[in-house]
């Protein structure tokens, strides 16, 4: 189906400008295109329109708002063979995580078009002679980034959450990834959502977020992607008053019990590891395994890891896709010479596979030290790092020992270890017996240096409005 023609969107018309860079398939190494970048004459542009699209939109009914998302779920599903063909090339991750994602998407547009039906105010109790009421209105025009990893979902929460609520939105989107973007607004622009409402832009991302952040017109900021990043614009954000939703880095823990199906789980753990290369913000990173069953679970894990082919996006037998870039292959490389150095034994994987494109395979470390820099730091990668623990206090505290607190997953049948656990791991989202940390209808977001705000479930639209207390005098 081939790779789209890179474009923006802006005030409902697709717009191109002189290329910036050209997309590279992290499969080979081959250029699938040149993405153009705004400049400051786009971008007053797109701040035009949304401000424009705000003011037609926000009084458009909750009905028939919810209409027209579910319209653009359905033409994403409609389209979803070429999507994610376009995906698997620019990303890198397998054709079948690339269908997945798109189900994600239109998963996430349908719930959150439902929750802008259920935006409810209140009545609050008052003394005769007076009505009280509290009222949810939309907060304004939103400017909106978003990764690389996900280049279809994550875009899909904040531009799904925003319309919902009655919001216009910039979206600027992944410039190593922009066919996610694209094809998400598309199919808002496609459905009939009204000019100006979504507008998408790509360009040099600290050109782009120091211009839009302190605009007036810019009333909220939602951005997913690393902690450095998000601090810098959480900074921003903060010195022009403007509220943030952030969602950044993760190290995830993993507790392993010693009643846990380790057997089992040890597969289990390499598909989860895998997916998308480990290049996810809540993927399972650090494994705190209860000594009595470490041994075992180790093996596991590793024999189960070398059968386990990374390879090309599109090629048929790949069951893991390539890293981004040089850069994050360099990356990993680094974290597996530190822990090794340290320590740590490489029970599979270790090297680089091949020369082509940036195929890197699942990687697990075992013996694990708990001063190494993958343990303490974000390694987003195919690293299982594993550490042996012998009581819960111990695996407790550390996977409690670094500033990320995303998600967090738990095995046992035990009720009492897992009683203890929900109250004690510190983590914005907690997985018990399986390892799909994302659901719809599940709230999502950190603490700690994660992050706050949150998307999906019934709190993901909050941050999108604000509240409007009102009194009045009926005499």
């Amino acid at each position: 189906m081939g790779y789209p023609e890179l474009k923006f969107l802006i005030d409902g018309a697709w717009r191109s400008a002189a290329p910036g860079e050209r997309i590279v398939n992290p499969s080979d190494g081959t250029i699938l295109g040149e993405l153009p970048h705004a400049g400051p004459a786009e971008l007053d542009a797109a701040i035009a329109a949304a401000e424009r699209g705000l003011e037609v939109w926000r009084k458009v009914s909750p009905a028939e708002r919810e209409t027209i998302l579910l319209r653009a779920a359905n033409l994403l599903a409609e389209r979803k063979a070429g999507i994610a063909e376009a995906i698997a090339l620019d990303q890198g991750k397998t054709l079948p995580e690339a269908l997945s994602e798109v189900d994600t998407a239109c998963a996430r547009i349908r719930w959150d078009a439902a929750e802008g039906r259920r935006l409810y105010g209140r009545i609050i109790p008052s003394q005769p002679g007076f009505r009280k009421m509290s009222l949810r209105y939309p907060i304004g025009v939103v400017a909106a980034f978003t990764p690389w990893n996900y280049p279809l979902a994550s875009p899909t929460r904040k531009v799904a959450g925003a319309l919902a609520a009655g919001c216009s939105i910039i979206l600027k989107g992944a410039e190593e990834t922009p066919s996610g973007p694209m094809a998400l607004i598309a199919a808002f622009h496609d459905a009939g959502v009204p000019p100006g409402v979504v507008n998408l832009v790509f360009g040099k991302p600290a050109e782009i977020s120091e211009y839009l952040i302190p605009h007036p017109a810019i009333r909220l900021v939602t951005f997913t992607g690393s902690v450095p990043v998000g601090k810098q614009l959480a900074a921003l954000c903060g010195r022009h008053m403007k509220p943030a939703i952030m969602e950044l880095g993760g190290n995830s823990p993993v507790i392993v019990w010693d009643d846990a199906d380790v057997d089992a789980l040890a597969v289990q753990s390499v598909t989860a590891k895998s997916r998308n290369a480990g290049q996810v913000c809540v993927s399972p990173t650090r494994f705190f395994v209860h000594d009595r069953v470490y041994d075992r679970f180790a093996e596991g894990f590793a024999e189960a890891a070398r059968t386990w082919r990374a390879g090309p996006a599109l090629a048929a037998d790949s069951r893991m896709g390539p890293l981004i870039n040089q850069r994050r292959l360099d990356t990993i490389e680094t974290y597996v010479a530190d822990a090794s150095d340290r320590g740590a034994r490489v029970a599979s994987g270790g090297q680089r596979q091949g020369n082509q494109g940036f195929i890197y395979p699942l990687t697990v470390l075992a013996d694990m030290p708990a001063d190494a820099r993958a343990m303490t730091e974000e390694p987003f990668g195919p690293l299982a790092l594993l550490h042996r623990v012998e009581t819960l206090d111990e695996a407790i505290a550390k996977a409690n020992a670094v500033p990320f607190g995303l998600a967090a997953y738990a095995f046992s049948d035990s009720t009492r270890v897992i009683d203890r656990l929900t109250d004690e791991i510190a983590c914005g989202g907690l997985s018990i017996g399986h390892y799909t940390s994302s659901y719809p209808e599940v709230p999502f977001g950190g603490i700690k240096d994660s992050g706050y705000g949150r998307e999906g479930g019934a709190e993901g639209l909050d941050g999108y409005t604000y509240i409007k207390g009102v009194t009045q005098f009926m005499g």
